[in-house]
């Protein structure tokens, strides 16, 4: 699914400076713009209507959000990469046709399944009838957008992707402001908007790159091409991100009522979300050099195996795999470490400088230092996912998630000054034991693809 990568690295083959800056600006955007843009346009609808609309009214458009980004996350995180697997199946065996089509049906199941869990929520949550109707609806818009961004890097066309997510995210700041005078229903209402446009140019990239004339279809449920594997492991990853905001939430220590059965953590939330804008440089090597240089010395291995190249040759390609490898992390290192120690040093002047308490330092450190490793630890689950190593994924999701649990509850016993260090462990004791796991699949590599050839 590394098809955007490669036309970013034609950017890059043009060994200039912009080529450069344009290659790493749109694989910035493209593998963290749904995380980062909509952190940033929901921050700024609520910073834009400060004064404008009253201040509970804004604290609980922003906690809404944040709830239905986590709720259709952790819904669709299951068929999310079980979807992408199969997509992938398809593009590989050159069966284009039956991605438009899947993606239809995906699309239609993800709806049904996401207003199956909207509708009781009507009677769970508080607020004017409006309010409720728009939260629903806007679960299962973001349900579906997720998982046609599976579909985007599948894309070649990378300034169309980059523009759908812009030109999406700025109609909901422009109708939030616009009908900000409505208070709460207005910045739902203005939110929910821009993201119907998105997921209509989403769909609309597909059908012009993957044509069919089949209208719908359920293929990716089929037993014999579905991956349940993935789907637990998808599932347990989302809930693994969430899982220390959701137990900061529903702790009443360290939480507090917005909008009815919606609490929020003010200690606990403003760092973690900004500490996620820091992900975007990390993400940006990710797609570039791991992803897709990854991807193509993949490819060559796995050609040379089945033409029949000499062991020579085939030892040869496996070094160049490797050596890809240990680049791609080596350069994620590089990268996202330098952000976080950019960040670490600019931090009193940031906080300062968005209005945030200096209190909040500590944790934000913590939380830089967590997302960092979180970068890590998606390299590291693309490498194995590409080695199909699906049962060590799996393990290793479930790791993340159990540890993350764990590690967040004795965080919060032991007082505010281990608050974020759950997040940030986990995701370092789960990057690196993938780091020890990937290595060693990969030393085995030559082995086991020859074992299930014979």
């Amino acid at each position: 699914m590394a098809g955007i990568g490669f036309e970013l690295r034609k950017l890059l083959d043009r060994q200039s400076l912009w080529g450069l800056v344009k290659a790493y600006a749109y694989a910035g955007v493209i593998s963290s713009g749904p995380w980062v843009l909509s952190i940033v346009g929901v921050m700024g609808i609520g910073l834009l209507s400060v004064g404008r609309v009253a201040a509970g009214e804004v604290r609980q458009f922003l906690v809404t959000i944040t709830y239905l980004m986590a709720a259709s996350l952790i819904a669709t995180g299951g068929l999310q990469l079980m979807f992408a697997r199969f997509i992938a199946d398809c593009v590989y065996r050159r069966e284009e046709q039956r991605v438009l089509p899947n993606l239809l049906g995906a699309l239609t199941v993800t709806g049904l399944g996401a207003s199956a869990l909207a509708v009781p929520l009507m009677f769970v949550l508080a607020g004017p009838l409006t309010v409720r109707l728009l939260t629903v609806v806007a679960l299962v818009v973001l349900s579906a957008s997720w998982i046609a961004v599976v579909l985007l890097s599948s894309l070649r066309d990378y300034r169309a992707v980059v523009t759908s997510f812009l030109v999406g995210y700025l109609i909901s700041v422009a109708c939030a402001l616009l009908l900000r005078p409505l208070g709460l229903v207005g910045l739902l209402a203005g939110f929910l908007v821009g993201q119907v446009v998105l997921l209509i140019a989403m769909v609309g990239l597909v059908a012009g790159r993957f044509p069919s004339g089949t209208l719908v279809a359920f293929e990716f449920l089929d037993r014999k091409r579905a991956y349940l594997s993935l789907a637990a492991t998808g599932l347990l990853y989302n809930l693994g991100i969430w899982i220390d905001k959701l137990i900061f939430w529903f702790t009443p220590s360290t939480s507090e009522v917005v909008l009815g059965p919606l609490r929020a953590s003010i200690i606990y939330d403003i760092p973690i979300f900004l500490a996620y804008l820091s992900i975007v440089p990390g993400m940006a090597v990710f797609l570039v050099r791991v992803e897709t240089a990854f991807a193509e010395e993949y490819e060559g291995f796995f050609a040379a195996v089945r033409d029949g190249e000499t062991l020579a040759d085939i030892r040869r390609r496996h070094d160049r795999l490797t050596i890809a490898v240990g680049n791609g992390i080596s350069d994620i290192f590089k990268v996202q470490g330098t952000t976080v120690l950019v960040l670490l040093l600019a931090g009193p002047r940031l906080l300062k400088a968005v209005g945030i308490s200096g209190l909040y330092l500590q944790l934000f450190s913590v939380d830089v230092a967590g997302v960092a490793m979180q970068v890590l630890m998606l390299a590291v689950f693309n490498v194995l996912f590409y080695l199909d190593q699906r049962r060590a994924t799996l393990a290793l999701s479930a790791t993340f998630c159990g540890l993350n649990a764990v590690l967040t509850v004795a965080t919060q016993h032991a007082g505010p000054p281990f608050y974020g260090y759950g997040f940030a462990i986990s995701t370092a004791i789960t990057s690196l034991v993938g780091l020890l796991v990937a290595s060693r699949k990969l030393d085995r590599l030559e082995a086991d693809t020859f074992m299930r050839v014979g």
